[in-house]
Parts: structure tokens; C-alpha cells; sequence
């Protein structure tokens, strides 16, 4: 036995490892936090393509590619060339026949003469004229069936793609054949349209007309499919003419139909297969500058792959409402851009499958939403990015994977009880299984877990107060006030599970923000930087946790301009009142009497921003950080760590 090896080329490669989703929302999770939406976001990573993925193209190259085989089809294409074939076979046909009768003197050669100069201009009547003319000359005779056969081959190729081949020879019965398949496809088409058609009856229909068929279409709609984007490219062509070029073609078509005995089979199943498919281009000219002449079934043919290339475009674009890849035709992909294009495709379906598969997106009445899952790994994702900013010499911080314990261990172990945040000790509880299991094969129960023993560590309240007005969204801050904020929450959730933490947001008036809310939270376009009810809320925050140590921190770009008056209603004034300013200082100071320390991380360099927050560096004894956006998560990040390690 003998066995051969070579590349394979049917598609990707089937043991490469699966494509890594979670890239794909860490790059989804850039656009989201600078205000794309879910739905945006993803449609943009489709279009760029897959992060990590170099040799997989994404929705732009394949819509470059589609464009670009689009200019070339109309640089290259030219409509007129069967017209032209037919006239210079025409002209062929009388110039054999005048050579043949210029030397004959009697009057019959000198009537056909004049009948021949009477001839029109226009091909198609010439032609019909010329049908009962008792031609002298042979060569003439054959020049002129030759134009029949040549007609009647592109007319039918027009309609039927591959039939120019199969009526190549002049033949009765293949002429009957075709008559007879096109009777057959009719009733076909009648008998689907008064619901008695079935699968039994297409199959014995390509069992005997198969190979006039050459896509293989697999059942009646795949024909019609076929037939009618053909016709319909057909009634293109003649549209995208002069109309003096119109006119003669469609005179030789009707001409040709009629000798051959198609035509009302050919006007009945035009007729079915407009009424079944009216959402194709039937009658809209197509422009084209190519100098070579196409015959009439290549320029069908052309016009066709004009017509699916735009709706692939269209679908490529992906910029309609309710538009998924599932619309993007398959078929068309292969016909327009081989089988490595259905591939790139089938990847990108699979991110956006694999990405609600896992949990990563969800839709709510119709609307892409990010899970609470998600929202973890951006909040993950974004605390990974500060760490690996921050100089590990100089600050000792590192990313931790592992969940944080609740203290520092003890050294001693005991059994685990429902709600333990302690680690398992593993060596115990597998002792403990092999004791029971008296040597047999270990199998552990709830009683066999023991989790080390810790020391208490103390919690801290945490309240991040990050301002949502319109002018973080102005001077790009917005994006990187969010991600800090899902660092902050991830860094608490990961290494300080004890602690409380709570993100308040602040424009014209405060709200607590979740962490699923936030990621795909937008600018309030409000006039209003209300920090005195943001400290309102993280008071009260701060209460609800007495014995924890409080840490305040608070993200802005702007001093205060606006106040919640006492009927709940906040008040805008610029520049900011003095009432503002006292009720917001009033908050600070009782912070200060909760020894909760206030540390603020200027956005602007703006100088009311900066004689504000120096008042309250001076009541507070909090600090104040000057940070640039791209190094907001560090600073923020790095000083609730500095703030931990001292307590």
C-alpha cells in the first residue's frame, strides 16, 4: 500500500488551535470604552479583521477586493460585440452574393441587385428581409446560416449559460431538445406555483435536462435563482445600449426566438421568473468602457457578475439597519473571490458566534449588550495594561491572577464551611480522602475540604467619583476615566475582595454607576460638574461602613458648577456660584471628619480647576495629581495601592 502527502488547500487548516475570542473583545473593548457601542464596536473589529490574526482578511479587504474586481469588469467590458459579429457576417453574406451575381447580365442578377441595395440599415430588419431570399451564391447562403446559428447560439446563452456550447453544430434534435426542456421547465414552475410541484419531479427534470444546467442547482429555487439573475442581467444589457443599438438587438433576438420556435415559451418563463424574483435590477443600465467586443452571452455573463459583485458590496458594507454576516451570501464570496475569501468570512462568523456562545454578548430586544462577564475581562484587560505602565522597581506592584484571601495565613487549616473565601489547603483534603477511602481509589466528599486559616486584614470603603460631563468627552479623557474606573473595580474585586468599593458618576447631578453599566456608559451632554452630590453619595457610602478604612478619589476636568438644591433639583451656574462652591467645600470637610482622605486627578490644567482642588488639598490633607490620560489607570491605580500598604 501506498501513501501520498501534499499541502492541503480545502479550506483552514483543521488543526490549528481555535481563534482566542477573548482579543477580540479586548480590542471591541477600546471603541466601547470611548463611547462605540457593542454593536459598533464589533462591526468595526469585523471590518479591520481579527487581532492576531494576520492572515485572516477582514470586511474592508474583501470589500477592496470586490471593488476592485468590479473597476476592472467595466474597464474590460463592451456590450456591442454579437451586433457587430451579425453585421460583419451579414456584410460577408451580401458581398458573396454580389461577387456572384456581377457577372450574370440578365435581369433576374440586376432585380437582386436592387433588392439587395434596398436592404435597411437596421441589422434585425435587413436579417428578417433576407429570411425567404433564395440565395444564388453557396457561400453566401452558408455565410448567412452561419449568422442564424451564431444568433441563435448567443440568444439562448444569453438565457441559458452554457448552451452556446451544446448548440455548437446545427441540429434538429438538439433544437427539439430544447424546445421540449423549456416546455418541461415552464410546467415545472406552474405546477410549483399552484403548490403541487415536489423534489421527485426538479430531480427527473435534471436527470434529463442536467447538463444544459452546468451550476447544478440542487433544487427549484436554486434554478430559478439562476435563470432569473440571468434574465435579468440579460434585459440589462439591452438597456445599457443606444437606443439605435437596442432596437437591433432586440429586433434579432425576437427574430431568433420566432424562427426557432422559443418564443412564447421564452416570453412565459420570462414572465415566471420576474414575478418570482422583482427585487433584481430587471431593467437598470449598467456603464462600462471596455474596447474589445463581448459576445452577447460573455457580456450576459459579465453584466451578472456586475450584478452580484454590487449586492456583495452592499453586504460587505455591513452599514444598514439590522445588518449581520449571515447576509452576506456565500456563494457569492466563492464566485467573486475563490474559496480563501469564504474562509476569512466563515472566521469572522465564528468571533461573532463565539462571542454570545461564551458569554461575552448578549442581545436584549434586538440590542448587542456586553455581559457582566465581559465587563470582567475589560476591567481585567485594563488593569493588566496599568501594571505593565507601572515601574515595577519603583513601585512593587504586579499583576496577580489568583484570587486575594481574606488575611495573612496563620499556618493553621480547618474544615471548610459553606461560604469560606479562604484557599483550600490541597494536601489536607487529599489526606483527608485517602483516610476515608481506607486505600480504594479517592474520591472526595464536602467533609474531606480544609481551607487554610487566615488573620483578619482590615477592609477599606472605596468611592470613585468620575466626572461624566460633556467636556471629558471634548478633550479625550473620556475613555480613559472608564477604564481606570473597570481597572479600580477589578484590582479591588481580584487582590481586596473585602473591600466595598462604589463608582459614582457626576454631571449635572450624581448616580452609582455598576461596572456593567459603566463599560458601555455615554457622556451626559448636560451642562453641570456636581461634585457636592457625588461626595453626598460616597457620605453615605462611607457611613454604611464604619469599621472600614475610607479611601475617596475623585476624576475631573473641571471645578464645581453646579449644587443639589433641597427639593433634589441641581442648579447649573457659570462661573460657579458661590453657593456651589460653599455646599461642595461643606461636603469635603465633613469627609475630612470621617477621616476619609480625598485625592483628586486633574484632568485640565485649568486655573479655577487648580485653585479649587488646592482648597481642598488644604481642608482635606488629600493629595493632588496632575495626570495626563494615558497615564490617568496608573496613577489612580498606583495611589489606591500606596494608600493600602500604609493602612
Amino acid at each position: 500500500m501506498s501513501y501520498f502527502y501534499r499541502e492541503y488547500h480545502d479550506g483552514p487548516d483543521p488543526l490549528a488551535p481555535p481563534y482566542d475570542v477573548r482579543s477580540a473583545l479586548d480590542e471591541m473593548g477600546d471603541a466601547i470604552l470611548s463611547g462605540s457601542t457593542p454593536l459598533d464596536a464589533l462591526r468595526d473589529l469585523l471590518r479591520r479583521g481579527l487581532p492576531g490574526a494576520p492572515d485572516r482578511r477582514g470586511l474592508d479587504d474583501l470589500l477592496r477586493q470586490v471593488r476592485r474586481r468590479r473597476r476592472e469588469l467595466r474597464e474590460n467590458t463592451r456590450l456591442d460585440g454579437t451586433l457587430e459579429r451579425a453585421r460583419a457576417l451579414l456584410d460577408k453574406a451580401i458581398g458573396q452574393e454580389r461577387a456572384e451575381l456581377f457577372p450574370d447580365p440578365s435581369d433576374d442578377a440586376r432585380f437582386r441587385e436592387s433588392a439587395l441595395d434596398a436592404l435597411p440599415s437596421d441589422t434585425a430588419r435587413a436579417v428578417q428581409e433576407l429570411a425567404d431570399y433564395d440565395w444564388r451564391s453557396a457561400a453566401a447562403r452558408q455565410t448567412f446560416e452561419e449568422l442564424r446559428d451564431l444568433l441563435r447560439r448567443e440568444v439562448l446563452d444569453s438565457q441559458f449559460r452554457g448552451m452556446r456550447d451544446a448548440l455548437a453544430n446545427p441540429d434538429p434534435a438538439a433544437m427539439e431538445r430544447v424546445r421540449q426542456m423549456m416546455s418541461d421547465l415552464n410546467d415545472m414552475l406552474d405546477r410549483d406555483a399552484r403548490g403541487e410541484h415536489t423534489q421527485d419531479d426538479f430531480d427527473r427534470f435534471m436527470q434529463q435536462y442536467g447538463d444544459m444546467f452546468p451550476e447544478n442547482p440542487r433544487n427549484l429555487d436554486e434554478l430559478v435563482d439562476q435563470l432569473a439573475r440571468r434574465a435579468a442581467a440579460a434585459q440589462r444589457l439591452l438597456a445599457s445600449l443606444t437606443p439605435e443599438q437596442r432596437e437591433e438587438l432586440a429586433g434579432l433576438i425576437n427574430q431568433t426566438l420566432e424562427q426557432a420556435g422559443l418564443a412564447e415559451q421564452m416570453r412565459r418563463l420570462g414572465d415566471a421568473l420576474y414575478a418570482r424574483r422583482p427585487d433584481l435590477a430587471w431593467g437598470a443600465p449598467e456603464r462600462v468602457s471596455g474596447e474589445q467586443p463581448m459576445d452577447m452571452g460573455d457580456a450576459v455573463t459579465a453584466l451578472q457578475e456586475l450584478a452580484d459583485l454590487g449586492d456583495l458590496e452592499t453586504a460587505l458594507r455591513q452599514d444598514y439597519p439590522g445588518a449581520r454576516l449571515d447576509d452576506i451570501d456565500e456563494a457569492a464570496i466563492r464566485r467573486a473571490l475563490g474559496r480563501s475569501a469564504v474562509d476569512d468570512l466563515e472566521a469572522l462568523r465564528q468571533v461573532e458566534r463565539e462571542l454570545e456562545a461564551q458569554g461575552y454578548l448578549r442581545r436584549n430586544r434586538g440590542k448587542l449588550e456586553l455581559t457582566p462577564k465581559a465587563v470582567r475581562r475589560l476591567g481585567e484587560t485594563a488593569l493588566r495594561r496599568v501594571f505593565a505602565s507601572l515601574d515595577s522597581g519603583r513601585r512593587g506592584d504586579h499583576d496577580q491572577r489568583d484570587a486575594g484571601t481574606a488575611g495573612e495565613p496563620t499556618g493553621s487549616t480547618r474544615s471548610w464551611r459553606f461560604g469560606d473565601e479562604q484557599p483550600i489547603d490541597v494536601v489536607r483534603t487529599v489526606v483527608n480522602g485517602v483516610r476515608r477511602g481506607g486505600g480504594a481509589p479517592v474520591s472526595l466528599s464536602v467533609d474531606d475540604f480544609e481551607v487554610v486559616e487566615t488573620e483578619r486584614r482590615s477592609a477599606a470603603a472605596v468611592c470613585l467619583l468620575v466626572d461624566l460631563s460633556y467636556s471629558m468627552a471634548l478633550r479625550g479623557t473620556w475613555a480613559a476615566a472608564k477604564q481606570t474606573a473597570l481597572a479600580l473595580q477589578a484590582l479591588v474585586a481580584s487582590k481586596f475582595p473585602q473591600d466595598a468599593v462604589q463608582i459614582i458618576g457626576f454631571s449635572n447631578y450624581a448616580r452609582v454607576l455598576r461596572p456593567d453599566e459603566l463599560a458601555g456608559l455615554e457622556w451626559d451632554m448636560v451642562q453641570g460638574t456636581n461634585l457636592h452630590h457625588a461626595l453626598l453619595i460616597a457620605g453615605r457610602h462611607l457611613d454604611r461602613h464604619p469599621d472600614f478604612e475610607p479611601v475617596v478619589l475623585v476624576v475631573t476636568d473641571g471645578e464645581p458648577t453646579a449644587h443639589l438644591m433641597r427639593n433634589g433639583v441641581p442648579r447649573f451656574e457659570w462661573p460657579p456660584s458661590q453657593e456651589t462652591l460653599t455646599l461642595t467645600l461643606a461636603e469635603v470637610d465633613k469627609m475630612t471628619r470621617r477621616r476619609a482622605t480625598i485625592n483628586v486627578f486633574m484632568l485640565a490644567a485649568d486655573d479655577r480647576l487648580r485653585e479649587f482642588v488646592d482648597e481642598v488639598a488644604r481642608r482635606n490633607g488629600g493629595r493632588v495629581f496632575s495626570a495626563s490620560a494615558d497615564r490617568l489607570g496608573e496613577y489612580v491605580v498606583s495611589d489606591f495601592l500606596r494608600a493600602r500598604r500604609t493602612r
